[in-house]
């Protein structure tokens, strides 16, 4: 038989034996899932809340209705996948609709999707067709499957997986092939290991322990680790694990209560869990904590060393979640705000970089990069003086549990005028205190410096003191700690209407507005009305002038700083003084000497960092590509020997001020923007990716500092992009989050797409 002949007849009796065998979801499909759709079918902000990361979201389907609606009048139902419902049933009641089913003689929802994707590929590495909008703020149709085919005949470029380079063959064929079986799927649950197991028991022994002091500590704890995905010393690595209200004691099936926020009346006896958290672990709602015996030690020894008692155990009413303080005044403020600076940076993560997935509401009040510093514990007078404490605690309430449109002016003037009154009294009350020195600073663990870098409606935290010296730092007591995560966190509802995200966004600016107004205590008294205009510059004034009291301009500060730009100065001391704490040393961004690169680094990498720092902290009237570029692009550089780094090239977006809730463009200054150039990935939402070798990478930058006009720099991409439709986008794409997994395993999931750009 000639080799053609026979070759042909093998790979026919190879392709009929691979279709007679069952497909198994969790073997073969849900890895699929995971190359090509989770990077955009995840979290709230799945198109058609088609959530494809668990077998639960895959059955569940899809959804007319959005999660993210900033105009909607009336709260929305509410529909958190292993919570909200259980089973397609449940579901189907609430609106949605399946896309594995077949309907009569028409193949699967899915199927169709895929194949109108797979008959029309994308040219190898080209732009993307002008019309084809992939925004974030595109209207999805999510058609049902009795409207695909007039789906399809007006959109035909629509098809999955969605404006990127498709499916592989043989991947294509395995998915339409388990469609035509039927979609069956199995399930293989995650368990705890023994040595898990034995560590949630202990816990959930604490948490469920006997007490009227014991209950109380026990609620603060889930109202502040109900996000967390919970990992254990000595844990399996992809472990993770998520804190409940269960109807179910220890020993039983976890039966979870879902209430729309946690610290909401779960209605009947509970008991709190920790349950293994199912389905692909995606990188934008992976916000990690770590328990262990030392840490269980620690909680005891917080909360339960000093005897204090608790006369009545708090309801669950409107007022108890609008002023936590009030609610949870019993248990010690003392281990209540050490608890929290133990791990700072998880806590800042929840409200800045957010479980959300679509954070505007939040970022759209920060500016594009900023610096968080603490008050240590011993010199804050919400812990040290109990008089003091009890006249700001009523003052301290939030916003947000009453969404009454017709209201909202009324609402919004009642708890600013709150929030200013307690601003005044805390101004006089540190005015009669000992100047702010640098004892005042918290420098316990490598959690007390923190920097923030915000990308359009989303930002990231990371520990050390990064980039070029902001132009705003923030200072956070306890009372600023605490407001920041249960107005943005706990008493968020991303299912409310708009009353309820505009007083959440307009009491946030408050809180941003009262960390600058701390810092600027520790500044020289003369130079805080010039740091304060210089951050809110024209309409700022106004703000100023309407919603904010005036800053203390007398009270001196025991900081020694040399004259001339102070807060620069102080910045610089900073840098010197807590270097032991700043975990990540900027060479590239701060770079004092000939040799801008990190230590002990190979050469080709050193040349690479060494030509990187000309990117760096320049503004861009300067360096004007910066303009062309997206607020977070990868750059993939490859060494010697298969190896690589990659880096983050953050564009750090300049305003006159963020002090309101419309018109941003507005306040946008172009001219002033800014790189910073950073090893590792610092964000869940790559806008583009570059990859070169390690000898490119000057050519790279001198190619980068020469792009003045489109047509140059769209020279640059095609040599080194990776566009959607590059051919192996999704080896270089996940390359990203395997490049997460091997410096910072614990940090590891699949980051998302949603916002790649069509450069």
């Amino acid at each position: 038989m000639p080799y053609r002949a026979m070759f042909g007849a093998c790979s026919l009796f190879i392709s009929a034996l691979l279709a007679a065998e069952p497909i198994s979801y969790s073997r073969d499909i849900q890895p699929l899932f995971s190359q090509y759709c989770v990077a955009c079918h995840a979290c709230y902000d799945a198109p058609c809340q088609l959530n494809l990361g668990s077998a639960e979201g895959v059955e569940r389907g899809a959804h007319k209705l959005p999660v993210y609606d900033g105009k909607r009048l009336e709260a929305q139902d509410s529909t958190r996948l292993f919570l909200d419902a259980h089973g397609s049933a449940a579901w189907r009641r609430k609106d949605f609709f399946s896309v594995l089913e077949q309907q009569g003689s028409q193949a699967a929802l899915l199927a169709r999707m895929l194949e109108l994707g797979h008959g029309k590929p994308l040219e190898a590495n080209a732009k993307l067709p002008a019309g084809l909008d992939i925004g974030i703020k595109r209207d999805n149709q999510c058609p049902r499957p009795d409207q695909f085919t007039d789906f399809a005949r007006e959109n035909p470029q629509a098809g999955m997986p969605f404006a990127v380079t498709g499916l592989s063959e043989v991947d294509y064929q395995t998915l339409q092939r388990w469609l035509e079986q039927g979609a069956p799927v199995d399930r293989q649950a995650l368990q705890a290991s023994k040595a898990e197991a034995a560590q949630v028991e202990a816990w959930e022994r604490l948490l469920n322990a006997p007490g009227a002091r014991e209950s109380l500590v026990s609620r603060w704890l889930y109202e502040h680790l109900f996000l967390a995905h919970l990992h254990f010393e000595g844990g399996e690595p992809g472990h993770f694990f998520q804190l409940l209200r269960s109807r179910t004691p220890s020993g039983q099936p976890v039966d979870p209560i879902a209430t729309r926020r946690p610290n909401e009346d779960p209605g009947t006896a509970f008991y709190y869990r920790l349950t293994p958290i199912q389905g692909v672990i995606v990188h934008k709602t992976h916000i990690t904590y770590p328990l262990s015996a030392n840490k269980l030690a620690r909680v005891k020894q917080l909360f339960f060393t000093d005897d204090w008692q608790v006369e009545a155990l708090p309801g669950y009413g409107a007022q108890r979640r609008a002023n936590p303080f009030e609610t949870f005044a019993a248990i010690p403020p003392q281990a209540r705000y050490q608890f929290m600076l133990d791990n700072a940076e998880y806590f800042v993560r929840t409200f800045i970089r957010g479980p959300v997935c679509r954070g505007q509401i939040a970022t759209d009040v920060i500016r594009d990069n900023f610096w968080v510093l603490f008050q240590d514990p011993r010199h804050d007078l919400y812990l040290v003086d109990a008089s003091y404490r009890a006249a700001a605690t009523p003052l301290l309430a939030m916003p947000g549990q009453f969404d009454d449109i017709g209201d909202l002016l009324g609402l919004w003037r009642s708890y600013r005028n709150k929030r200013n009154a307690y601003e005044a009294q805390r101004m006089d009350a540190y005015a009669q205190a000992p100047a702010p020195s640098w004892s005042h600073l918290w420098a316990g663990n490598d959690n007390a410096l923190l920097s923030i870098f915000r990308q359009h409606d989303s930002a990231s935290v990371r520990q050390g003191l990064i980039g070029e010296i902001p132009q705003t730092l923030w200072w956070m007591d306890y009372p600023l700690l605490e407001r920041t995560y249960y107005q943005l966190v706990v008493n968020f509802d991303v299912y409310g209407n708009v009353s309820h995200q505009a007083q959440t966004r307009l009491y946030f600016d408050l809180i941003r507005n009262g960390a600058e107004q701390n810092f600027l205590r520790l500044m020289p008294p003369a130079s805080r009305q010039t740091i304060l205009d210089d951050w809110y510059q024209r309409s700022g004034k106004l703000k100023l002038w309407l919603d904010y009291p005036g800053i203390d301009r007398q009270s001196p500060t025991a900081l020694a700083l040399p004259d001339g730009e102070p807060k620069r100065r102080f910045a610089e001391a900073l840098l010197s003084r807590y270097d032991r704490l700043n975990a990540r040393p900027d060479p590239i961004n701060r770079c004092n000497g000939a040799h801008c690169h990190r230590a002990g680094l190979s050469v080709e990498l050193q040349r690479a960092e060494q030509a990187l720092s000309r990117l760096a902290s320049k503004p861009a009237s300067r360096l004007r590509v910066i303009g062309r570029l997206p607020e977070a692009t990868l750059l993939r550089v490859e060494l010697a020997g298969g190896r690589r780094e990659v880096y983050s090239l953050l564009r750090n977006r300049a305003h006159s001020n963020v002090a309101f809730l419309l018109g941003e463009h507005l306040r946008y200054q172009p001219a002033l923007d800014t790189l910073s150039v950073y090893p590792g990935v610092l964000s869940s939402y790559p806008n583009f990716m570059f990859s070169l070798s390690a000898a490119e990478v000057p050519a790279f930058v001198a190619a980068l500092e020469q792009a003045r006009d489109a047509g140059t720099f769209e020279r640059l991409v095609e040599r080194w992009g990776i566009r959607r439709s590059h051919p192996e986008f999704w080896r270089y794409f996940h390359d990203l989050s395997a490049y997460i997994r091997e410096t910072e395993p614990i940090e590891a999931g699949v980051l998302d797409m949603h916002r790649y750009e069509n450069l």
